[in-house]
């Protein structure tokens, strides 16, 4: 590892940023900033983690300065939501010759920030949007298990939460499309589905078992079926382990749908207070699959399912782990990618789960 790597982790405080800084400063040869607006939040982080804290306002005129200031070689950034958001952070970035990261889950940001290839090429640094779950970890997976198959018909992957309720800002980018139309691949076209629609049931190994998972709009539907050609259907699915949450939402979806509803956004915070009043009703357990279905070499039917199962609370942990790994090949000097793109192909799977060791974590491969 370089020496002393220093990396600024915007909305350090947050649920995701805390889980980055922590893991972060425990690496030899790693500086850590608590990056945010409120002061107070990041001095008791970074006394906590041994990091240093950084009162910052992304949208502050100077914040190309205060970046280049602190003598940082990435910029990580939890800080969501990202639908609407633009790009402002990755720019001053890439202008203070910083590397940069972020957990973005919006379609449209993910997908579109390669409009910052030529800048990011020419100060010679990486910039990598959906540095999380997805796509960073499902894509990985398939990477990994594509050369089984001689033809990839279809992807269906999903996530499962646990009962703990996620930051106000990553509710509100859920509610963002809960009953909104957006495009899925399917059948080898492009079709509406609604988010928060199409319930189905994944049966996860015990002790998981059976979760209920719906429509949700996240960058993979686009960039795996322009990644994976040929590959018929691209499908993405989530959901929560308490039922009356999950099917609260999806009756939300259909007022929404109906147009009683503009929008599910502006009860964000009645929700979030509202699942947290059912935490304690929950078992702690959270899932991911990835479901392919194709042919193998010799012609045949070949259906795979990758699980990865967490418990005691230990699921919020997973989609933090890309800006980790990202973090520490670019400070090892093992990473050479630069430019912008998603975070496709830049981590193996085994890279990614090498971070949640030590964590009530488990993987498994098994047919369907």
């Amino acid at each position: 590892m370089e020496k002393d790597f220093g990396v600024v982790v915007l909305g350090g405080y947050g649920n995701f940023g805390q889980v980055i800084v922590r893991r972060l400063s425990g690496i030899a040869g790693m500086r850590v900033w608590v990056a945010g607006r409120d002061r107070a939040k990041a001095e008791a982080l970074a006394a906590q983690s041994g990091s240093q804290a950084l009162p910052l306002d992304m949208n502050a005129a100077d914040l190309v300065e205060r970046l280049r200031a602190t003598g940082a070689q990435m910029v990580i950034s939890t800080a969501g939501p990202f639908q609407g958001q633009d790009y402002r952070v990755a720019r001053a970035a890439i202008e203070a010759g910083m590397h940069y990261a972020d957990l973005a889950d919006a379609r449209a940001f993910v997908c579109g920030i390669g409009e910052l290839d030529e800048a990011a090429r020419a100060a010679g640094v990486l910039v990598c949007g959906g540095a999380s779950s997805v796509p960073a970890l499902a894509g990985a997976v398939i990477d990994e298990l594509l050369p089984r198959f001689s033809r990839l018909d279809s992807i269906w992957h999903g996530i499962s939460s646990s009962e703990k309720a996620p930051g106000a800002s990553t509710l509100a980018a859920v509610l963002d499309y809960c009953g909104k139309p957006f495009r899925q691949w399917r059948d080898g076209q492009w079709q509406t589905v609604y988010g928060w629609q199409d319930l189905a049931r994944h049966d996860f190994p015990a002790p998981l078992g059976p979760r209920w998972v719906a429509n949700c709009d996240i960058p993979d539907l686009e960039l795996f079926a322009a990644r994976y050609a040929g590959v018929r259907s691209v499908r993405f699915s989530a959901g929560v382990g308490l039922r009356i949450t999950q099917f609260g939402t999806w009756v939300l979806s259909w007022l929404v749908r109906g147009g009683l509803l503009r929008s599910a956004v502006p009860l964000t915070r009645f929700l979030h207070r509202r699942a947290v009043s059912v935490e304690p009703f929950g078992d702690g357990r959270s899932g991911m699959f990835v479901r392919l279905e194709g042919q193998d070499p010799q012609g045949q039917p070949l259906r795979l399912c990758w699980e990865l199962l967490a418990e005691h609370n230990d699921g919020p942990n997973i989609p933090c782990m890309a800006a980790v790994a990202l973090a520490r090949k670019l400070a090892a000097g093992t990473l050479q990618a630069r430019g912008a793109m998603p975070c496709l192909g830049l981590l193996t799977r085994d890279e990614y789960l090498a971070e949640l060791q030590g964590l009530a974590i488990s993987s498994a491969l098994r047919p369907l």
